[in-house]
């Protein structure tokens, strides 16, 4: 009998495929409650899942037989990934498959603040020719501090690298002297260096206890000058509330958020501050998008196609 594997999201055909090459079954329930998969998740020797519900201790205790999660994207912070490991359980994720695609939305997010490009099409679609009032700036020059040097970050380095910035970033848990290394992007700096420098912040880090509110009021007030936000990583990475303070004091000149707090694994607005929203929705210096900095057409497939090359590796070799 071939071993069984359950898609509880919906992700590119091409991992079923890949993994029906190498000889499993596939099962898809993208409807049923946590507690209705449970009572038959230990039929299955693996799992894909984006971020439909949460991968926890009991969820882990009644999965006998299950051999690998496999989570199409980077975030693991719905997965309890210590003691899916104890239970000798491999966890798989496949950041590598959209952080092209989020560096280049990271950039096209500061491009359009920075050229005016959101307010410019709304008057000219009034007849509004208004040019000096959409005089933009140039990336070129500008310092851009990068904190968290990972598969996103060092992607997105190595595209400011095109448009002729100074890109230094920081990151807390590589060891020091990474910035030496040959294919680094950056410079290797501490946070207060980064602070002290920085034009432009971007944010990318993994969610956990540390990075909750990872920019809030004392991080914004840490910083020696102000500086524009970009944060495509975790809306949870931001205090919303003191974001805006820093935005209506001008210490935050402007900011790029394509992930919000207040959204919920399913990517609604749950347990929004109206007053807090209302002035990001209304702020010409803000621009937003609905989480899609790594959703495009290409990384859907490629997200899918590390998972197999992992799994086929680590389980098929």
């Amino acid at each position: 009998m071939k071993q069984k594997i359950l898609f509880i999201d919906t992700v590119h055909s091409i991992l079923e495929e890949r993994l029906v090459q190498m000889g499993y079954a596939c099962e898809h329930d993208y409807n049923s409650s946590k507690t209705t998969i449970e009572q038959k998740i230990k039929n299955y020797v693996g799992i894909v899942i984006r971020s439909r519900f949460s991968i926890d201790n009991c969820f882990l205790d009644k999965a006998e037989n299950l051999k690998f999660i496999a989570r199409s994207g980077a975030g693991l912070e719905n997965i309890d990934v210590a003691y899916a490991e104890k239970k000798g359980v491999k966890v798989i994720n496949s950041p590598e498959g959209n952080k092209d695609a989020v560096g280049e939305h990271a950039i096209g997010m500061l491009l359009m603040m920075f050229n005016k490009l959101k307010q410019g099409d709304a008057q000219v679609r009034q007849g509004i020719w208004d040019r000096e009032a959409n005089r933009g700036l140039e990336l070129a020059g500008k310092t851009v501090g990068i904190i968290g040097y990972g598969n996103m970050g060092s992607a997105l380095a190595k595209k400011l690298i095109g448009f002729d910035c100074n890109v230094i970033a920081y990151d807390k848990y590589k060891v020091r002297g990474w910035g030496l290394e040959v294919g680094s992007w950056a410079d290797e700096v501490s946070l207060e260096e980064l602070k002290a420098k920085a034009t432009i912040i971007s944010i990318h880090l993994p969610l956990t206890e540390e990075t909750q509110h990872y920019v809030d009021a004392n991080f914004i007030a840490s910083c020696k000058k102000p500086f524009y936000l970009i944060n495509t990583a975790r809306g949870n990475h931001v205090n919303t509330f003191d974001l805006v303070e820093g935005l209506k004091s001008g210490k935050v000149l402007g900011a790029c958020l394509d992930v919000l707090e207040f959204e919920s694994n399913a990517f609604d607005l749950e347990g929004i501050d109206n007053e807090t929203f209302n002035y990001l929705k209304q702020a010409e210096n803000v621009i937003l998008s609905p989480h899609v900095a790594g959703w495009t057409n290409e990384s859907y497939e490629k997200l899918s196609t590390f998972l197999a090359d992992k799994i086929e590796k680590e389980f098929n070799s």
